[in-house]
């Protein structure tokens, strides 16, 4: 029901203004307030439509929890201090992460948890698991407090612009309704100037798609505004290329399995690739150090994710195990999510290279 409505909504909305750029097509599939992907559902887990680290395996949360904790001790031991979340998914991470601070004397006592997350399905999962968390709808509402926060597979699904090179210049892909289905299309004029895509994608062959996220540049600054201003720390955890690169990365998962992003609009989750490199250079706008992007599997490993799935084997049945083995394959090995996912350190300018990154 709520895809079908949603799907009446945009059926009516471009009869009445035309093809919608794609960035508003996918806003509105995922975020429309009654009948949006992430409005109506928990979309996580085998009865979802995706898996993400955290629950994977707890190791992940409490590795990053560890890692916070690592730049709130090298940060003074702030108190109080934001620790907050960027899309939480259940709340699983900050469950695991927490667990991993309180063995850090003073640091949950001096901790307010704080929440972005627009989906009222999810903030009941996220209740269940960290109750004394607060909620926000927006990164602006955030409190003026030193700031160590998490962002885990938040960015991918932010709305994305893509342009696609023609004999006329870059032009904007849209999403129009023909002939019974959502497709894309180009309008008639190109782009105004090309100056929003990185230097080295203006110049790539006629055909080429390039994509930019004016919101996840947006959020990057906003973040390392913060911290310079007050202190504190970040990790963004994505999968994404490092170097800005000409390509159509948008994709739909449902059930587990890849889709026509343009089939059945807030019935699969849509994401597109992070461009890591265009969150550096927001991140240094904002007046913070940026660290990385490296690839996840090194990052845990440097962090020491091996020897916790030790630890955590040693009185484990054999079953048990095999699904501690299976996880530390998945989240480090180079092809699964050891390769693909990035990540991003975001320290106060001067500081030493944070745990990881050396």
């Amino acid at each position: 029901m709520n895809g079908a409505n949603l799907r009446d909504h945009l059926i009516r909305l471009i009869g009445e203004t035309g093809p919608l750029p794609l960035s508003h097509y996918m806003a509105l599939a995922l975020g429309h307030p009654e009948h949006g992907y992430y409005m109506t559902r928990d979309p996580l887990g085998s009865a979802g439509d995706f898996t993400t680290a955290p629950e994977v395996s707890q190791m992940f949360g409490e590795l990053v929890g560890l890692w916070l904790a690592d730049r709130w001790i090298a940060s003074g031991s702030p108190a109080p201090f934001a620790l907050a979340e960027l899309g939480p998914g259940r709340g699983t991470l900050m469950a695991d992460a927490l667990r991993a601070m309180r063995a850090v004397q003073g640091m949950t006592e001096a901790a307010s948890v704080h929440f972005v997350e627009t989906s009222p399905a999810l903030r009941e999962a996220q209740r269940s698991r960290v109750p004394q968390a607060e909620w926000h709808a927006a990164i602006g509402e955030l409190p003026a407090l030193p700031l160590f926060l998490i962002a885990n597979e938040f960015f991918d699904a932010l709305p994305i612009t893509q342009y696609q090179r023609t004999e006329r210049g870059w032009c904007e892909r849209c999403v129009d309704y023909r002939d019974g289905k959502f497709t894309p299309v180009l309008p008639p004029v190109a782009a105004a100037n090309d100056k929003a895509l990185a230097a080295n994608v203006r110049s790539a062959p006629i055909g080429s798609i390039a994509e930019t996220c004016p919101a996840a540049t947006a959020i990057a600054e906003d973040i390392s505004a913060r911290i310079a201003r007050h202190g504190g720390a970040a990790l963004i955890i994505d999968y994404g290329y490092a170097k800005s690169a000409a390509g159509d990365t948008l994709q739909a998962l449902r059930n587990h399995r890849f889709a026509d992003p343009f089939d059945a609009p807030g019935e699969a989750d849509l994401t597109a690739h992070v461009d890591f490199e265009a969150l550096a250079h927001a991140v240094r706008r904002g007046g913070a150090e940026p660290h990385g992007p490296i690839e996840q599997g090194a990052f845990l490993e440097a962090l020491g994710i091996a020897a916790r799935a030790e630890r955590l084997s040693r009185n484990a049945t054999a079953a048990q195990k095999r699904d501690i083995e299976a996880a530390l394959a998945r989240l480090t090995g180079a092809q699964e999510m050891g390769s693909l996912f990035k990540v991003l350190g975001i320290t106060p300018p001067g500081a030493d290279a944070p745990a990881g990154f050396a």
